[in-house]
């Protein structure tokens, strides 16, 4: 573009001085005709026609020569033609002619007409042009230069500007919301940042708010819970390991244990909760780490009497050994007491079900299936707020919100029990980065196209354990 516009101004530029530099040669050779001609006017003797010649020049090829007088004018280069049209017209011609151009001024004498004619040569009509196209080709590259150069500094504030921006957003995206940017290039850039930056403290405000609003809301519900504790405490005792009782008696004192560990299990997760929600977003700690399989087997302590009381037989597998997930283990735990507390909300009493925990491919399985009739729209079931049973609809989506935390995903299918199977997928934090492959796509298929098909399911079962 920049050579664009120096070609367009300089070529006519160069045009011009080169048509410059032709009208001064022409006005040179006006200017020694006009010797000559008032030469003639004065006298038209040979000698002061002569002297008139020599004085207009030393050289001999543009020199005037004067036709119709006693004067030699063999050196003229004028055709009789040329020479009629100037006395015919009464006015001063230039005519072009092989090496140059003739100037032909007609001087009326009495009854005859002289013409005077000043060559002038191609060389003095274009002198000095490769020099002038070459000033000008340095011109040309000197303003391309200075254009890049300039163009090139605005360029670069303009990227450095938008890649900060873009680096922020992204930042902003992770959920890193004290990330800010400096607003600088251009004018419509740096209101860009600005905006960005408004934009940000909006989002920090909205979510302080609504952490403290979680908070004040949480903090409301410990009266109720206070009152609920304290008719709890004034309940008989739940003992069941002294005396005998009757399976009525049984079932009494288990409901009274079940309601008071209800009732410590909601303090300790409504403390948790005050205590996370206060906490402001620029001091947010990095996402905790917790062990799935302690969290697994913590969980099972409290369905476990649950499940002994309503006759559900329980599996538990695969929770024997450490297995780390980026995850905070409060969410985690709160995603499978939603999940597990489904099975018992929307199966019947004696209902089966069995958790199991696995490892691999870089991914940490939770497997909830129950023997239920199963869900029959699954994808339903995982939006947000959509319940075909008259619930909230929050419990899957909680489970796929801790999921996505920990990059992992959620999906429900038909369970070898009979009824659904719910997996949790989380991103294993000590996996190996899995090797691509260079024989590409068409190895990979070749190869499985040499496996034994897989039964369809991602992740296999291992022996179970009972509960």
């Amino acid at each position: 573009m920049g050579v664009l516009l120096a070609l367009t101004f300089l070529v006519p530029l160069g045009l011009t001085l080169g048509s410059q530099t032709r009208e001064e040669a022409i006005a040179d050779a006006a200017r020694r005709s006009s010797l000559v001609t008032g030469a003639l006017a004065v006298s038209v003797e040979p000698e002061v026609v002569t002297r008139a010649i020599e004085a207009s020049g030393a050289d001999p090829q543009t020199q005037p020569v004067v036709h119709g007088l006693d004067v030699d004018s063999s050196a003229g280069r004028a055709d009789p033609g040329q020479l009629e049209r100037a006395r015919s017209e009464g006015r001063s011609l230039v005519v072009d002619i092989d090496g140059g151009v003739l100037r032909l001024d007609p001087v009326v004498l009495g009854e005859r007409t002289a013409v005077v004619e000043v060559f002038v040569p191609d060389a003095a009509l274009d002198a000095g042009a490769g020099n002038r196209w070459l000033l000008l080709a340095g011109v040309a590259v000197a303003l391309v230069g200075a254009a890049v150069l300039v163009v090139d500094r605005v360029a670069a504030r303009t990227v450095e500007a938008t890649r900060g921006l873009v680096k922020a957003a992204l930042a902003v995206g992770d959920g890193d919301l004290g990330v800010r940017v400096e607003p600088n290039g251009p004018r419509e850039v740096a209101a860009a940042g600005q905006a960005f930056n408004r934009m940000a403290e909006r989002l920090v405000a909205a979510r302080t708010e609504e952490r403290e609003l979680v908070a004040d809301l949480s903090h409301r519900l410990r009266t109720p819970l206070t009152v609920l504790r304290l008719d709890a405490e004034a309940l008989e005792s739940d003992d069941t390991s002294v005396g005998s009782f009757s399976q009525a008696e049984l079932d009494h004192r288990r409901g009274i244990r079940r309601i008071r560990q209800a009732i410590v299990t909601l303090e300790g997760e409504i403390d948790v909760l005050i205590k996370t929600t206060r906490k402001t977003v620029a001091t947010e700690a990095v996402p905790a780490m917790c062990d799935v399989s302690e969290v697994v087997r913590d969980r099972m302590v409290f369905w476990a009497a649950l499940a002994g009381d309503q006759n559900r037989p329980h599996r538990v597998s695969g929770a024997q050994l450490r297995i780390p997930a980026p995850v905070p283990r409060a969410e985690l735990a709160a995603a499978l007491d939603a999940v597990i507390g489904n099975v018992f909300r929307y199966t019947p009493q004696g209902t089966a079900f069995e958790v199991a925990v696995s490892r691999r491919d870089g991914y940490v399985a939770i497997r909830i299936d129950d023997a239920g009739p199963g869900i029959a729209n699954p994808d339903r079931a995982l939006r947000r707020g959509t319940s075909d049973q008259g619930s909230t609809g929050l419990g899957l989506d909680i489970a796929k919100r801790v999921a996505l935390q920990a990059n992992g995903s959620v999906s429900i299918d038909r369970a070898h029990l009979g009824g659904a199977s719910v997996v949790m997928l989380l991103a294993d934090p000590e996996a190996t980065p899995r090797q691509v492959s260079r024989f590409g796509l068409v190895g990979r298929m070749a190869r499985e196209s040499r496996e034994p098909k897989a039964s369809g399911r991602r992740w296999p079962r291992q022996r179970p354990t009972d509960g």
